[in-house]
């Protein structure tokens, strides 16, 4: 390697550390920032009243670990954590594992990690999810962690839908006003690049996932019927997004909210109907009662009879296992048209 080519190496080297190390920071100083002397009690997004004890940003990292685990629930056995190629600039997530990149153990990519004879995953515990919400790993590189909704038996704890870009601003306030017109609690977070939403549901139990996807099915088409001019352009899909386990796989994941590093710039937090972040993230979570199975078998009752449950988007490909080939917005450019193209064409309207 020529001088210049180490010097250049060198120095790249050096604005990793700092960029790993202002991260840190800020994500220290937003931990320490004192609570404002008189806070707005957080908003009612519940059905039956007030969770039993209410949870804070002054409580302890232990009771909200406890909180965090209860409402964002998924596989236990193996939980993803986001990776990123300095060099190439690639990003995804794969499954948190203890042989990963042990020579002569780990043969990605060439072998699949559901398809590896040697899975060594790492089980959801306190130690990952603290490292997700103060946002780095003991070696301070960012530490991001996600979640397969889905279980092995096809149901899921809760059902997320994910509005990216465009005029997400609109999509989700229009979306979570539907589910309150429904008396079911919702969470709204911001992403975490900024330039999109998650809106959360959670349930008592676990529910078929094909259940869970038709209760977000009505709440979309309920919506457009209310606002029909809405679009939904922003829409993307739902977690889980598929109704059954593919063969093989771990199902689609989604990233956990509230990172550490993310929050530090405002993102990855819980923003109310005019999106604003919430005072005290904690204080909101703690009020959130999750809703009952009855509630959403009598929802889908009415909405059968009535019509209002369209088809949803379901990923062609689980880019989990290949995130290198997914744009960051996860949609597919549409394919160009080859050949030329006629002058005018005919419309038949039947």
């Amino acid at each position: 390697m020529t001088h210049p080519d180490t010097r250049l190496a060198e120095l790249t080297a050096q604005l990793t550390a700092l960029d790993s190390a202002r991260a840190a920071i800020v994500a220290e100083i937003e931990a320490l920032r004192p609570t404002p002397a008189a806070e707005p009690s957080p908003p009612t997004t519940t059905t039956s009243g007030q969770a039993a004890h209410l949870i804070d940003r002054h409580s302890t990292i232990e009771t909200k670990i406890a909180l965090f685990r209860s409402l964002f629930r998924g596989r236990a056995d193996v939980f993803p954590i986001r990776w990123e190629n300095t060099k190439t600039g690639r990003s995804g997530y794969a499954p948190a594992c203890s042989n990963e990149w042990k020579r002569g153990v780990c043969e990605k990519p060439k072998v699949k990690c559901s398809a590896c004879p040697n899975q060594a995953f790492v089980a959801v515990d306190e130690m990952s999810i603290e490292r997700h919400l103060r946002g780095t790993a003991p070696n301070g590189a960012p530490f991001v962690m996600g979640v397969y909704p889905m279980l092995a038996d096809d149901t899921c704890w809760l059902l997320a839908a994910d509005f990216d870009e465009g005029d997400w601003r609109r999509d989700v306030s229009a979306f979570g006003e539907t589910c309150r017109h429904h008396s079911i609690p919702v969470a709204v977070e911001r992403s975490r690049s900024g330039n999109g939403a998650h809106a959360w549901i959670f349930f008592e139990e676990p529910l078929p996932a094909a259940l869970a996807r038709r209760l977000g099915a009505f709440l979309i088409t309920e919506t457009m019927e209310r606002v029909p001019d809405i679009g939904f352009r922003s829409y993307d899909r739902f977690f889980p997004s598929q109704d059954t386990m593919p063969a093989g796989g771990f199902g689609n994941l989604i990233a956990l909210p509230l990172q550490g590093l993310s929050r530090g710039s405002g993102n990855s937090v819980f923003i109310d109907e005019s999106c604003l972040p919430y005072p005290d993230q904690w204080a909101f979570l703690s009020a959130i009662v999750p809703i009952a199975r009855a509630k959403v078998d009598q929802l889908i009752h009415e909405a059968s009879a009535s019509g209002k449950i369209l088809a949803v988007r379901i990923p062609l490909i689980d880019e989990d296992e290949e995130p290198w080939l997914a744009p960051p917005s996860r949609r597919r450019p549409q394919p160009v048209i080859g050949g030329s193209l006629p002058s005018e064409i005919t419309v038949v309207q039947a």
